[in-house]
C-alpha cells in the first residue's frame, strides 16, 4: 500500500500540496511498523530512495531531541570536568603537587561529590585530611 501510494504521487496523481504530507505519514507509521529497521531499510523496501525521513517531523523532533540530550550531558561533562580542575588546582595549591592515584580519584567524582569536596577543602588543614575525605 505505501508503494502505491508512493508510485501515485511520483505520478502525479495525488495533489503536490499533499505530497510532503503524504510521504511524511508513510515513513512514521514505517518507522513505528518497524522500529528495528534503519532508514535505508526502510527506503529499499518502499523502493523509493528519495525519501528523507531527516525532512519529516516524525525525524526532526526525534532528532531535535536527540540533540537537547547530547547538549545537556555535554553541559554536564563540561562542567564536571571545569570543577574538577578547579578542585585539583586549589589542592595543589595548598598541598603542593598530587599523586597520580589522586588526581583520578578526583576527575572520576560526580558533580555532587566535587561541590562537597570544594566546600571541603576549605577545612582540610593536611594532606591527611584531604586523603580522609577522599576514602569516605
Amino acid at each position: 500500500m505505501a508503494r502505491d501510494l508512493i508510485e501515485a504521487i511520483e505520478n502525479g496523481k495525488l495533489e503536490a500540496d499533499n505530497k510532503t504530507q503524504i510521504l511524511e505519514m508513510i515513513e512514521t507509521i514505517l518507522v513505528y511498523k518497524f522500529p528495528k529497521l534503519s532508514r535505508e531499510k526502510i527506503q529499499q523496501m518502499l523502493g523509493y530512495n528519495d525519501i528523507s525521513l531527516k525532512q519529516t517531523r516524525f525525524y526532526q523532533d526525534v532528532y531535535a531531541e536527540g540533540q537537547q540530550e547530547g547538549r545537556q550531558e555535554g553541559r554536564q561533562e563540561g562542567r564536571q570536568e571545569g570543577e574538577a580542575k578547579l578542585i585539583l588546582r586549589q589542592l595543589t595549591r595548598r598541598f603542593g603537587v598530587l599523586g597520580e592515584d589522586t588526581q583520578s580519584r578526583i576527575r572520576r567524582l560526580n558533580i555532587t561529590q566535587l561541590e562537597a569536596l570544594g566546600e571541603a577543602l576549605l577545612d582540610f588543614s593536611t594532606r591527611e585530611d584531604m586523603e580522609v575525605w577522599l576514602q569516605r
